[in-house]
Parts: structure tokens; C-alpha cells; sequence
């Protein structure tokens, strides 16, 4: 704690306010701390205007700062510090700058047995530079090239180099300064490449999450057991990797090759493998290059758009390259898909490595450029728009100026924008992929009725699901004798409701009326929050433990009645020192007691009969005199079972807790007719804060009244010996489960229909308050009611089922059944603009899934292939054959159809040329093989 104690609130406010701004700079250390307490640090300053009617109060205190939240349970870093998976920034957790953390952990100190959560700021991206927190380091398994079963795994910065993993790898293997080593990075059983740019980070090597990383040292002979190949230095653009092979040793031992297993390998950058006899064209699966899942999931779904394809196999491509965009990539991100699906479509190869794609996506799209998961449909959107101004027919762009419906026919000025949106994009993307809304809005102002239309081109649709209006939540409810055991149950409520929802569906299940029941959200061995009846549900997350107490009142305000939370603490010694301090354990508890008049001894009678379910206290004081012998053996003389009422009375509580002593049990005698009478108690009462962390009052027992309000807070501070003898710690933490536990989120899910899907997206709705529209009529900002057509639609149309919905309270994956048809899908009905000379129904052809929940999870993908017309899944490098009935499940997540004339087209007239190509390809293939025998890096290793 900061000398002098921490600063105003206000002042407080003041100073980590624009510390929470500040810009990300590269190399610097910035600090995670988990939501919960920072939020509860914000409702203490007063942080939000809206939110300061309780500023300052001792109730919203937030304690040390406490980061159990974010932090695994069974932590074995080295520093403490290992992070849940899938945390979310801002929902989970803030970031702090050096700056902020000591300030506020000088103020309020850190929970004891925490270590700070710090993080290096890292860049990323090629030529757009972005600086972000590296919250989750990339994991290494590291080994020695002699012993390869021996692996030992460390996580290192994005920003570390080569270098420092190397002095990491000779302190793990003790490996003198004197010998030469050097790193290989071990792809395969039986490939490697040297990483011989020690200035080098990780993130410019592209290692990912679990490479393999070897040390080889240097032969006593001074030769290397691995060697480089003589004919040509290893370049990092051409990727080519080092593959020991049992054919042959050379004069270092082992002969050493450029070479891929099974003799298929080219000299592509992307790495690319077989595994013997040709392969099908385009049955070639994708290596995962760390949680790159979502990207090869996109890549095989629309490498099965059999139109776009063949435009690039066929080298369509090169004549319509713009370089000179600059909206575009320079060409780059064409050039690699390209490459990438040659690869793919030589039938050459089992799977391929896109490492030289990634790299591509991750210098213009910096969000891709790392190694964490990422979604499958911003992938797509990112490919379809470089795609679009790689190769935009356009070389400059006329500015065109926007114009307003007025009133012309809806034909007019749709037709007006589609032209002027091809003046400016006109590619095979548009060609293929892009079609037109309609949108309308209309002013809510009777005396406005502003009426706005515009015409906008779409390049995928992104489908709403039809939300259930009800949410299962689980909650423990406590009933008031405190005799029962805890009651674990779920219950149905509308996702829109309140508190007041939850409490009248719990008091269905146990006959206690909703007014008599309090919803608390308990968190590290204390409460959170209390809610009030009238707060939203969705301000409870999936994540908190809900308890729910029944107390003997319908307010707080009543005359008779006070209801106080009541925490259990326990001595326990530092693991930095020699003193105990008291620590939290256990449930919290919610204890109704008479507002005036209740003593010292009542309360303490209150809490025992609270807990009796738990807690058998003894018949006799055989454990305090025991405990006393115990103390007079050790040399303790300050308390003995003959003491009088005066020293026990005048005994200060936390000097019984000097010098690393446990708490003493106490023994209230009180003179009844010339005689002692009284027994030991198991625990004494403290009146502390909210946080349960600090004495705010010495409670006396002396027979007084005691002063209780509704901020008080009571801690039961447990004897050592009489926790372990008369706590029964199993018992404090069963509960009893309701049949409603079975209750599983899918029983009240519903499957819906493609159409049905589309028919919500279509739906006239009100707009939202922050997404009011702004009208030119009334200059201010409408909730005008808004409305979306299909105008025009395209030849493939990608169709994205919005499963994912997170706002600031939860975050959710819908995994409602979406059934959709594989042939004739028929959108005739729902176009709005006039029909062309052609039909509206689409054919699927390929499916992106998603296994899992938010923020993590596994993408696969189904597609047919247009050779084989056949389905097969395709899960990263793995590629096996396909039922109709495995496609259709309620994983999927993106749904690529082709309008059936278009394809039946292709099916006739492009698909003889597609075989034929890949025939070509594959003899030139087999000939480069070949010509290359003499070659170290085109070897055959088999």
C-alpha cells in the first residue's frame, strides 16, 4: 500500500484515465487485470458519470487486486502467471500501461500468492504496422538433435529472437558457451530447416504455436551431423527444407537433400508433400500451421468454386493483373492464391503448406499475421476484396457522386448504381460474387416521413438465425434455516428479462416466494454484487456463479429485519513470510438477524445455526482446554481456562494474531448465580469491508446491542483448531442437484430453415438507439424503421449464418440447426428487382464448419469436387470422402451456392479443359521431377 494511503478517488480517476489510452508502443510492458475488479475499482472512483451514486462507499471497495479470474486454477508457470484459454479483451480482462499498474498496485496491492500478469507490446504485419499486447505467448517444444524424445516446452515473445532462443536451449540442456550449435526447425518426422538469422524474432521466422525446435552441436571433429546443401544456400523466400535420408551417407555421415517425402516435392514456397501415387486435382489438403484452421477451411471451400478456379489455372489472372492499385495488393495476394491452388490442383500432392499465402495475408492484413484463432468469414471477406482490387479491370477510378433517390422509380436508380459501381469495380469477383441490395428507410416523424433509398452492391449475405428469447441459468439456491444443503438447479427465463424473471423462476422450483429471495454473484470466496430486482439478466454472464439466498424480508429497508453478509476467513502463513494473515475461505452467507437489539452472543448463535449443516459444534471444551495445554507447552501463557471475564473482555483480537500466532479460542463466561458459566467459541466476529480484506470494526462482547446497518459486513474468524475439528470441509461444499441440472441448452434450441433465415434478414425492423439514423430532412438522428431487398443476385452467392453475438455483458455461439438445401435452392420469390433471362436456383457446393465456442473452436469444411462430383471433408491436412447426410449439420457456418445454369455450364464446357490442365500439370510435374534427378534439391528421399 502506498505510503500515506492512496489518493482521492477523483484524484485516482484522474491519473489512470488517460493511462487507459495510451498508445501501444513496440517493446514496451503493459499489465493484464482480470474485469471484475477493475470494474468494481470503477464503480469505487466513480469512473462513469452515470455510475456515481456509490462512490467512495466502503461497500464498493475493491480489495487487492485480483486477477483469479483470468488465472488457470492449477497455475504451474514459473511465474504464476498462466492465462485461461480464449480470453477476450475488455470482456475478460483490461490492459494497463507499467505506469498504471504501479500506481494501482501501490494503492491497493495485489492478492497474495498473485504475480502481475505482464506483456510485451510486439508489431505486426509487414508494411501495415500494428502494435497489439501479446497477451498469450507462443509455446516451443525444444529438444537436442541426439535426443529427440526428450522434448522440454517454453514460451517465448513474438519478439524474441533466434538468438535468445538459442541461450534458452543451452541453459535447458547445459550446453557450454565454448560449443557451436545451431537451431533447426523440425517440420515432419524427417524435414527440417535451419534457422541461421539469429537477428531474426519469431514472428519473422513464422514459428508457431508448438514447432518443434532442435540444437545441434558441433562433432568434436568439427563437422555437422545436418549439413546444408552444397549447391545452392538456403534462401527463406524459397522455403525448401533438409531431409535426412536411409538411402546414403556422405562424407559427414548422413547424406543431406533438398527433398519432400515421397519424391513429389517442388521448389513452391508454400512446402508441398505427397504421399506416393498422384492424388485427385484438388483433393490436396492444407497443413495447419498453428490455428490456421479458419484460413484453410476458407481456402478449400473456395477452391471449390469451380468458375473462379479454372480462371486461374488457366493463368486468366496475369492478363488482368492491377499492381498499380492502390486500394490493392500490389498483385500479391492473386500471385499466392494462385500458386496456392496449382498446388492444390496438381494432383501431386496429399497437402500442401500455404506458409507463403499466410505471409502474404498477414502483410496487408495485420489481424492475420499472428497465430491465434481468427474467423473464418472476416478471412473470406479480407480474400474476396484483395481478390477484387488485385484484380480490378479498372486502372483509375472516376469519382462519382452519390445521389439521392427523389422519388424516381426504384428500376431508375438501381439501375443507375450497379453502372456506377462497375465504373469503379469491375473483376471476376464482381463478375461472380457481387450482387445489390435495396435498402429503405423511412423517418419515424409523422411530420417528416423522410423516405430514403438506396441501391448498394453485397459481396456476401449475412443471415441473422432466429434468436430463442429464452436463456438456461444454472444458480445455487440457500435456503433460510440454514439446515439444508445448498440446492443446485437451472432455470428457463426470457434472455431479455430481469431479476426479478430469475427469482420468479426459481421460487416455481422451490415454493419460496420471489420477494423473498436475493440474487448475489459470489466470486473468490466473497460477493461481488448484490443485484437489485429491477436489473437486466444479460448483466450476468454465462461464467458467474449465481447464488441465491431466502431470507424473512421483501426490502432492505425493513424496520424489523437486517440481512448481513457474512464471510468466512482462517488464519494462514505467508508463503513470503513468516506471519499469518487472515484469508477468505468457503461460501459467503446472507444472515437476516433483528435490526435492533442483537448482541454480540446472538450473532454469533445467528451464524452457528446458519451453518449447522456443515458445522457440529462440541458437547464439551475438551478441544479449548486442549488447545490451551497446547499453548502452556509451547510457553504461552497469555491465556488460560482460569482467566477471568476481565481478560477476556479486554483481549485485543489482533494482537491474539502477533508474531505468526493462529487465533486463540475464546471462552465468554458470564457470572450467573455466583457461578461461571459459559462455553469456548469456534470463531470470533469482526465487522470488516466489503472485500472481506480489512477490520473495519472491533465487535465487543460485552452484552451491548450491537450497532448493525445495511453496510455492514461480518466475518467469522475461525480458531485453527476448531475449523479442523468441527468444519466439516466436505460437507461446506456439496450440494444437492435438482433434475433440472440435466436441462441442456439444445432442449430448447429449435432447428430452423435456410428460407426462414432469409425471410428475418428481410424483415422491416426499428432500428436501435446507437444505431439511429441520421435524417436529411430533420437534421437529428432517427430510429427510422428500416427494410433490405435482394435487387440482383450474383452467380455464387456466399451465405453467412451469424451465429456468433457478443455484446459488454456476454458473449454467445448459436448452434441452432440451419437446414439447407443441396439443389435448388430457389430465390425467385425473394428478389425484389426484375427477373432476368435466366433462373434463381442455386446448387451448393461447398460449407465452412465450426466446431466449439467463441473465441476458439475448430473450422473444417465440406465441398464437392467438380472432377469427382463428389462431397469430401476436408479437416486441414486430413481429406476423406463425404455423405450428404455428414454435410448437413448444425456446424455450419458459411454455405457457398453457385446458380445451377452457371454450373451445369461449367459441368459441360469447363470442366473437360480443368482435367485436361491438371493432366498438363502433372506431366510437366512428373518431367521437372525427372530433369531435376541430378539436383540435391529435387532428390527423391524414398
Amino acid at each position: 500500500m502506498a505510503e500515506g494511503g492512496p489518493p482521492e478517488i477523483s484524484e485516482q480517476k484522474n491519473q489512470i484515465t488517460p493511462l487507459l489510452q495510451k498508445t501501444l508502443v513496440k517493446g514496451e510492458t503493459w499489465y493484464l487485470i482480470d474485469s471484475k475488479w477493475f470494474k468494481q475499482w470503477k464503480k469505487y472512483v466513480g469512473y462513469d458519470s452515470w455510475d456515481t451514486y456509490n462512490a467512495g462507499h466502503d461497500e464498493q471497495h475493491p480489495g487487492p487486486i485480483d486477477n483469479s479470474g483470468i488465472l488457470k486454477d492449477d497455475n504451474d508457470a514459473d511465474d504464476g502467471t498462466l492465462l485461461k484459454e480464449y480470453l477476450i479483451d475488455e470482456l475478460d480482462y483490461v490492459l494497463l500501461p507499467k505506469e498504471g499498474w504501479d500506481k494501482l498496485s501501490s494503492w491497493y496491492d495485489v492478492t497474495e500468492g498473485q504475480e502481475p500478469v505482464a506483456r510485451k507490446v510486439v508489431e505486426h504485419g509487414m508494411f501495415v504496422k500494428r502494435c497489439k499486447v501479446e497477451v498469450y505467448l507462443t509455446e516451443f517444444k525444444l529438444c537436442e538433435d541426439n535426443k529427440l524424445d526428450c522434448v522440454k516446452a517454453a514460451k517465448f515473445s513474438k519478439g524474441d529472437t533466434i538468438e535468445t532462443i538459442e541461450k534458452k536451449m543451452r541453459a535447458v540442456f547445459n550446453i557450454g558457451e565454448q560449443i557451436e550449435t545451431r537451431l533447426w526447425n523440425k517440420y515432419m518426422t524427417n524435414s527440417y530447416e535451419p534457422l541461421h538469422e539469429r537477428s531474426k524474432t519469431v514472428q519473422d521466422a513464422e514459428l508457431y504455436q508448438g514447432q518443434m525446435l532442435v540444437i545441434e552441436q558441433k562433432n568434436e571433429d568439427g563437422s555437422w551431423t545436418r549439413q546444408l546443401p552444397t549447391s545452392t544456400a538456403y534462401t527463406r523466400s524459397s522455403n525448401k527444407y533438409i531431409t535426412n535420408s536411409s538411402s546414403g551417407k556422405n562424407s559427414y555421415g548422413y547424406q543431406s537433400q533438398y527433398a519432400t517425402r515421397g519424391g513429389s516435392g517442388t521448389a513452391y514456397n508454400n512446402g508441398s508433400y505427397s504421399g506416393g501415387p498422384k492424388v485427385q486435382p484438388g483433393l490436396c489438403g492444407l497443413s495447419n500451421l498453428g490455428n490456421t484452421c479458419f484460413m484453410n477451411s476458407a481456402l478449400q471451400c473456395m477452391s471449390n468454386v469451380p468458375l473462379l478456379t479454372k480462371y486461374f489455372l488457366n493463368d486468366e489472372y496475369k492478363d488482368e493483373l492491377n499492381i498499380d492499385n492502390p486500394l490493392g495488393m500490389g498483385g500479391e495476394i492473386a500471385r499466392s492464391y494462385a500458386d496456392l491452388l496449382k498446388q492444390m490442383w496438381s494432383g501431386q500432392h496429399n497437402y500442401t503448406i500455404p506458409r507463403n499465402f499466410k505471409m502474404q495475408v498477414g502483410r496487408f492484413a495485420p489481424q492475420f499475421s499472428g497465430f491465434q484463432q481468427q474467423d473464418a468469414h472476416e478471412l473470406l471477406a479480407f480474400l474476396l476484396d484483395g481478390l477484387h482490387e488485385d484484380l480490378n479491370r479498372i486502372i483509375k477510378k472516376p469519382y462519382i457522386e452519390a445521389k439521392d433517390s427523389d422519388d424516381r422509380k426504384d428500376e431508375i436508380v438501381a439501375e443507375e448504381s450497379w453502372t456506377n459501381h462497375l465504373k469503379r469495380n469491375h473483376s471476376i469477383i464482381v463478375d461472380l460474387f457481387h450482387g445489390q441490395f435495396k435498402s429503405r428507410l423511412v423517418c419515424p416523424d409523422e411530420s417528416c416521413g423522410k423516405v430514403s433509398v438506396t441501391f448498394d452492391p453485397f459481396c456476401f449475405l449475412s443471415l441473422p438465425l432466429p434468436v430463442r428469447k429464452e436463456r438456461i441459468m444454472g444458480v445455487f439456491f440457500v435456503g433460510l434455516d440454514g439446515a439444508s444443503t445448498p440446492l443446485q438447479l437451472k432455470v428457463v427465463v426470457r434472455k431479455r428479462g430481469s431479476i426479478t424473471d430469475l427469482c420468479k423462476a426459481i421460487s416455481k422450483v422451490t415454493k419460496v416466494s420471489h420477494e423473498n429471495l436475493v440474487v448475489t454473484d459470489v466470486y473468490n470466496h466473497r460477493f461481488h454484487k448484490v443485484f437489485l430486482n429491477n436489473e437486466p439478466l444479460n448483466s450476468i454472464t454465462d461464467k458467474d456463479t449465481i447464488y441465491i439466498f431466502e431470507v424473512n424480508v421483501t426490502s432492505a429497508e425493513d424496520p424489523d429485519t437486517i440481512v448481513l453478509p457474512v464471510y468466512l476467513r482462517e488464519p494462514r502463513v505467508s508463503s513470503y513470510s513468516s506471519s499469518s494473515s487472515l484469508h477468505l475461505f468457503g461460501r459467503p452467507m446472507l444472515l437476516p438477524v433483528p435490526r435492533d437489539g442483537t448482541t454480540y452472543q446472538d450473532l454469533y448463535e445467528y451464524a452457528l445455526k446458519k451453518m449447522k449443516w456443515f458445522v457440529s459444534p462440541p458437547d464439551s471444551d475438551d478441544w479449548f482446554h486442549e488447545e490451551i495445554k497446547s499453548d502452556l507447552h509451547n510457553g504461552d501463557s497469555t491465556m488460560s481456562s482460569d482467566s477471568g471475564p476481565e481478560k477476556d473482555e479486554e483481549a485485543d483480537p489482533e494482537q491474539e494474531q502477533l508474531n505468526g500466532e493462529m487465533i486463540k479460542p475464546k471462552r465468554r463466561e458470564k457470572q450467573t448465580n455466583g457461578e461461571k458459566k459459559g462455553k469456548a467459541q469456534l470463531f470470533n466476529l469482526t465487522m470488516v469491508n466489503p472485500y472481506g480484506s480489512s477490520e473495519v470494526q472491533k465487535l465487543q462482547d460485552n452484552g451491548s446491542p450491537l450497532q448493525l446497518t445495511n453496510k455492514t459486513y461480518i466475518s467469522l474468524d475461525w480458531n485453527q483448531t476448531a475449523r479442523e475439528k468441527f468444519y466439516d470441509e466436505r460437507k461446506s461444499e456439496e450440494v444437492l442437484q435438482d433434475e433440472s441440472v440435466n436441462l441442456r441448452s439444445n432442449s430448447i434450441k429449435k432447428s430452423t430453415g435456410l428460407q426462414e433465415c432469409l425471410k428475418l434478414f428481410l424483415t422491416e425492423e426499428i432500428l436501435d438507439a446507437d444505431d439511429a439514423w441520421f435524417c436529411p430532412s430533420c437534421k437529428d438522428h432517427k430510429q427510422a424503421s428500416k427494410k433490405f431487398d435482394l435487387w440482383k443476385l450474383p452467380k455464387v452467392l456466399v451465405i453467412h449464418l451469424k451465429r456468433f453475438s457478443c455484446n459488454r455483458y456476454y458473449r454467445d455461439k448459436l448452434d441452432t440447426f440451419v437446414s439447407y438445401p443441396f439443389t435448388d435452392l430457389n430465390l425467385q420469390d425473394n428478389l425484389a428487382g426484375p427477373q432476368g433471362d435466366h433462373g434463381y436456383n442455386y446448387d451448393l457446393v461447398a460449407v465452412v464448419n465450426h466446431y466449439g465456442g467463441l473465441g476458439g473452436g475448430h473450422y473444417t469444411a465440406y465441398a464437392k469436387n467438380a472432377i469427382k462430383n463428389k462431397w469430401y471433408y476436408f479437416d486441414d491436412s486430413s481429406v476423406s470422402s463425404a455423405t450428404e447426410d455428414q454435410v448437413l449439420s448444425k456446424a455450419a457456418y458459411v454455405l457457398f451456392y453457385i446458380r445451377k445454369e452457371c454450373l451445369e455450364d461449367f459441368m459441360q464446357n469447363g470442366l473437360a479443359s480443368l482435367v485436361k490442365l491438371q493432366e498438363e500439370n502433372g506431366m510437366e510435374d512428373e518431367s521437372a521431377k525427372n530433369s531435376g534427378s541430378d539436383n540435391d534439391e529435387e532428390m527423391d528421399t524414398n
